[in-house]
């Protein structure tokens, strides 16, 4: 199995990447005993079915990018030197996490996390995932002045050992206004504002590794994260796909998708 999936556009291409790095279930053959068998079951942290929410982008000319691996095989959003995302006490996983979000350890008591093997894993998956991003950016720019990296992800709509409190329905992450132009994430913002669902900037998420190593906004590359509760579009305690559910979170996005295609 690749790496990762590349749907492309069935419309006029656009310069707007779609990432989704924590859709992927596949466990590699030669590593799946190596997990407690509970944990593999249940895939807790696993943003389900996002591919499938945000299946309407190829019509807009958007190209997706998706992985197909597991985040406990390697967390493409995270720095691959293990630097922190964030330093407020919070329950942080790392690009090989050894821990599920509850703080649950993942892999079975007798197995040892190696070095060496963390070094394969960077080589094996990260990297292309990440150049294949490098790369599809660098080539939108010999064509066009600015591109677009919206990179989606979905959450639990309670992890304490993450936030206190319940995550609001939508988060926008810009790292501060770091990694995106200032207008367009007024748009994504004020596009999704429109909505019944309640939206923060940068609280309590700002963006992973792909939002900040990606976005240069000066050099016209715009990166923005979208986190959302998972029971904007899933059932049954967050572990069913709801088409219903679903209609109304894919319409906004869709949406402010044609909004910033607007702007592009």
């Amino acid at each position: 199995m690749s790496v990762f999936n590349v749907i492309k556009p069935t419309a006029s291409k656009v310069p707007f990447i779609l990432s989704i790095p924590h859709s992927g279930t596949k466990i590699p053959n030669d590593k799946i005993d190596f997990f407690n068998k509970n944990q593999i079951n249940e895939m807790d942290d696993t943003d389900w079915f996002l591919d499938k929410l945000y299946d309407f982008a190829p019509k807009l000319g958007v190209i997706t990018v998706v992985a197909n691996y597991h985040r406990w095989i390697i967390d493409l959003n995270r720095d691959p030197k293990n630097t922190p995302l964030y330093d407020d006490g919070r329950i942080i996983t790392s690009i090989c996490s050894t821990t599920n979000f509850n703080g649950d350890g993942i892999y079975n008591e007798n197995y040892n996390l190696t070095k060496p093997e963390i070094r394969s894993r960077i080589n094996t998956y990260f990297t292309p995932y990440h150049n294949y991003l490098k790369n599809l950016i660098a080539d939108f720019l010999k064509e066009y002045p600015t591109v677009i990296i919206w990179d989606g992800h979905s959450i639990k709509r309670y992890v304490p050992k993450i936030n206190k409190n319940k995550f609001p329905d939508l988060i926008i992450g810009n790292n501060d206004n770091q990694s995106c132009n200032k207008s367009i994430t007024q748009i994504s913002l004020q596009n999704l504002q429109k909505s019944k669902y309640q939206v923060n900037l940068n609280t309590p998420f700002k963006g992973g590794y792909i939002t900040r190593s990606l976005g240069n906004p000066e050099n016209g590359v715009n990166s923005i994260q979208l986190e959302m509760s998972k029971d904007l579009y899933m059932s049954e305690n967050e572990k069913k796909y709801d088409e219903k559910k679903a209609l109304n979170i894919k319409s906004v996005i869709e949406s402010t998708f044609e909004k910033l295609i607007e702007k592009l």
